[in-house]
């Protein structure tokens, strides 16, 4: 087994497809009046399936994703947390604004949530659209063995489907055995792309098909929870359309190329009108990896008649309640990526000294923002933004690989790349800058408090491509 490669998948694709059925995971609808209870703890899921062995997992409630959270716009969200890992943990609530003392950062936040305690998270849901949640302690490592889950939230006017679907996707790095490699924080991850696996899985199951019928239209709500792998997912014979990005609603439109690019971290709402024919496969393919093209799963179709046999035209969901960025009067910053192999880098400063790279890879530290490697979650901000004042951060990458670039708390709009206007300008949370790629983003800084800004490469994060900003 090679690192970073597909070798479990690449047999998976030359083995006879197995039956074909729907990868649908427990959902837990929960009532505003309601506290439901998440448990971190350790358990055995058949990622692979079949006759293949178990695979002892962290996870929420015994289960990898955890359960998926369900409520609607405008509703509180009561979340009580009880920690039954061996060690501290949070959860971050990726991609809502909400308020910083829920962010669910260690020391930053919040203090840890030490093993045998509970805490309450609590906070309105301003925005419908599609989340998730994580930790943020040893985040590679928790993350990377199976603690997350899905969290929707409804609009009061959701779109005319069949049916409404998640697809939490995800790698693991297994060995033979089923076993998840006991490998977090290698060197090669933290230097190079990140911890790269080689077993795909939709909805903690090794993916293999996902059942469909003829004349369906189904809402798909893609969220890419691994640790490293961009996703790049092309469906045969099949025309999606884009209508949400990171949980914010954009423009329908076809994906660039007929490709959905998932960044880890990042989302997408997708209309995908089933027009294939009845007992028919069609592939899903994940090719964001040149060398590494691989069948992510097919589209099963069963043999029953269409449901209809043609489709209104798609329409466009309510925005949210976001505010508009000013650019007149905007405040403006610029954010350089620097470090990793073949970076360059030469030095930067952590913990409040200049060090040598090698000096800086003796202690796990190989990226830097703004010449900052992170030491830790609390830390000197990195800039200061004003309350309710509009920023524009120009994110430069002068790294060998590929940063998605996450901000807590806020949303923003994409403005440009290499200098060229976005269209549309989507909101997002989370921003893939590619290897010397430069992108803009502007946002209202709304959300008071210290928050950070960060790789969405776990490993990247973890080996100092992290900040904290505040607004004030």
């Amino acid at each position: 087994m090679k690192n970073g490669t597909m070798t479990r998948r690449d047999m998976l694709v030359g083995a006879a497809a197995a039956s074909a059925f729907a990868i649908v995971r427990p959902r837990q609808s929960v009532r505003a009046d309601t506290v439901p209870v998440l448990r971190p703890q350790s358990s055995n899921v058949a990622l692979l399936g079949g006759d293949e062995p178990t695979t002892p997992v962290w996870c929420y409630n015994g289960m990898v994703p955890g359960p998926e959270l369900r409520l609607r716009q405008g509703d509180r969200l009561r979340v009580d947390v009880e920690n039954r890992l061996g060690q501290e943990t949070t959860v971050h609530w990726h991609g809502l604004r909400l308020p910083n003392v829920m962010d669910g950062v260690p020391g930053l936040t919040q203090p840890p949530i030490e093993p045998g305690r509970t805490f309450r998270y609590e906070f309105a849901l301003p925005d419908a659209g599609t989340f998730w949640y994580h930790p943020h302690v040893r985040s590679s490592e928790q993350q990377g063995r199976g603690l997350y889950g899905a969290l929707i939230v409804e609009e009061p006017d959701p779109p005319q489907v069949d049916r409404d679907v998640t697809w939490v996707i995800d790698d693991w790095r297994l060995g033979e055995d089923g076993a998840i490699s006991d490998t977090f924080g290698h060197p090669m991850d933290l230097s190079h792309a990140g911890r790269l696996g080689n077993v795909a899985t939709l909805n903690g199951r090794d993916s293999k098909s996902f059942a469909v019928r003829a004349g369906e239209r189904i809402r798909l709500r893609l969220i890419n929870t691994a640790n490293a792998r961009i996703f790049a997912l092309t469906f045969e014979d099949h025309d999606p359309v884009v209508i949400a990005l990171d949980g914010q609603p954009c423009t329908p439109h076809a994906p660039e190329g007929n490709r959905v690019i998932l960044p880890p971290a990042g989302r997408a709402d997708l209309i995908l009108d089933l027009v294939g024919s009845p007992g028919k496969r069609y592939t899903v393919k994940d090719d964001y990896y040149a060398r590494q093209t691989y069948r992510f799963l097919e589209l099963a179709y069963r043999p029953e008649t269409p449901l209809r046999e043609s489709f209104d035209p798609v329409t466009p969901l309510a925005p949210n309640p976001i505010p508009e960025p000013r650019l007149k009067d905007a405040q403006r910053h610029d954010i350089v990526l620097a470090g990793g192999a073949m970076g360059g880098m030469r030095s930067a400063i952590l913990d409040g000294k200049e060090m040598g790279l090698r000096e800086m890879a003796g202690q796990g530290k190989m990226w830097a923002v703004n010449g900052i490697a992170a030491h830790a979650t609390v830390m000197k901000p990195l800039f200061v933004f004003t309350r309710d004042r509009t920023q524009v951060l120009t994110m430069r990458n002068d790294t060998a690989f590929p940063h998605p670039m996450h901000l807590h708390g806020h949303s923003f709009r994409l403005m440009s790349r290499n200098g060229k206007p976005v269209a549309g300008t989507p909101w997002l949370d989370t921003v893939l800058v590619e290897p010397r790629e430069t992108v803009e983003v502007a946002f209202v800084a709304d959300n008071p408090g210290d928050w950070l800004l960060h790789c969405h490469v776990l490993e990247h994060m973890q080996a100092g491509m992290s900040a904290v900003v505040r607004v004030v």
